[in-house]
């Protein structure tokens, strides 16, 4: 599993200084400044030099990450926007779409290390048929730096000629390939945006695609509002009985450890060594969304293997 915790990934175009001022008062996992789809191309060069400014004051305190989204390599522009954006100083993560191959990311490898930024990250947009058959070279193409794949669904549709459906059942190959190839790298995986952005009820389109995509195993979701980040990314966390549960069992299978037992029950049901391995990954994510760990394992602590 990914250390990185990208519950939801905000994107905020690059040419609308409102919005980018509106963005440093969120409480939000990632923030993605968007030089593509979001910019006309008359806007390009103003929206480079908003993101620069901003990314060069000091860090909105409610922020994780912040995230610049640049037009795709094969435009021609790219190199125009990271040339651009790296003079600043706090770009965490380039966000590269239509990557197809594995020459995408060593592109954008290449220019972060000749612009002396050793530590960004890079996240990989996958949007077609050909990316998926490419997904494996795309993972390994630089193992220190990429960092995420996220799935870009209306490009995919497009692409491969899908209606998209509110059911989402024909992304099921996609989305569970991308879930798959970054589990195996210890990659994030981002979900497809809910274009239904003014509907955030609780049991409406959004928290359906979000609990889906829970299911599914993504770590994170695309937004295109605000509003959406709260509820993305409360139903991206563990909720307060899977932690609990969670840490039960951690505690119970150290006494289980010191009994010499390797399967045993817990509430009835059998513990063995997968269901420990889940339950660490997601007392490690609750931690990472600030659940005082602490306070529930003395909660816990007299819990015991059955």
């Amino acid at each position: 599993m990914s250390a990185l915790l990208r519950r939801a990934l905000l994107y905020v175009p690059g040419s609308s200084i409102r919005m980018l001022e509106k963005s440093q008062k969120l409480n939000v996992d990632c923030v993605t400044y968007d030089l593509e789809d979001s910019v006309i191309p008359s806007f390009k060069g103003a929206a480079r030099e908003n993101i620069k400014q901003l990314l060069q004051r000091p860090r909105a305190s409610g922020i994780r990450e912040q995230a610049v989204r640049i037009n795709a390599i094969k435009t021609g522009l790219a190199e125009d926007d990271l040339n651009s954006v790296l003079q600043s100083t706090h770009v965490d993560a380039i966000v590269i779409p239509k990557v197809e191959t594995a020459s995408d990311i060593t592109f954008v490898d290449d220019a972060l290390t000749y612009h002396s930024h050793s530590s960004t990250k890079i996240m990989a947009l996958i949007e077609s048929a050909r990316a998926l058959l490419n997904i494996r070279e795309i993972c390994t193409a630089s193992p220190t730096r990429l960092s995420g794949l996220i799935f870009a669904a209306e490009d995919f549709a497009f692409d491969v000629g899908l209606e998209r459906t509110p059911s989402l059942l024909e992304m099921i190959y996609a989305r569970q390939t991308i879930v798959t190839a970054a589990v195996a790298h210890k990659l994030c995986a981002i979900d497809l945006v809910c274009t239904e952005h003014q509907d955030t009820i609780e049991e409406g389109p959004l928290a359906r695609e979000c609990k889906d995509g829970v299911r599914m195993g993504f770590t994170g979701k695309q937004v295109i509002h605000p509003s959406q980040v709260d509820l993305v990314q409360r139903l991206f966390s563990p909720s307060k009985e899977r932690v609990a549960w969670a840490l039960r069992v951690l505690i119970a299978n150290e006494k289980a450890v010191e009994d010499g037992r390797g399967a045993w029950t817990l509430d009835g049901k059998m513990i063995d060594a997968p269901v420990i391995g889940a339950a660490e990954k997601l007392v490690r994510k609750a931690e990472l969304a600030g659940v005082d760990i602490g306070a529930l394992r003395e909660k816990y602590k007299d819990t015991t293997p059955e």
